[in-house]
């Protein structure tokens, strides 16, 4: 048997497995990343949602007309199903547009 003596590599040239590099991963972007819970607009101000309030609707829907989900504004389920709502009857009697064309 023959021993070849192969060059030492350093830690970024490793390779393992199927070429994957076996250096471990370290996210830099996510060191001391607190997220900031948001609360609901409508539960703490107690503000009721009414369809006839346009501009309360207009900031929970983008320039195309969607509406922005809970997740983005922050609303409780609760209160997101009564925007919705709202916001619908608000389109049928034509105090919000469908699209912005």
């Amino acid at each position: 048997m023959v021993f070849v003596k192969k060059k030492s590599m350093s830690q970024s040239q490793k390779i393992g497995v199927n070429g994957i590099n076996t250096k471990p991963y370290i996210n830099k972007f996510k060191k001391n990343l607190h997220i900031k819970r948001k609360i609901c607009k409508f539960c703490a101000d107690k503000i009721v949602v009414d369809y006839k309030n346009i501009s309360l609707l207009r900031t929970f829907m983008t320039e195309k007309g969607k509406i922005f989900s809970s997740r983005i504004t922050g609303t409780c389920t609760k209160h997101q199903r009564k925007l919705t709502i709202a916001i619908k009857r608000a389109r049928v009697l034509a105090l919000l547009p469908f699209t912005n064309n």
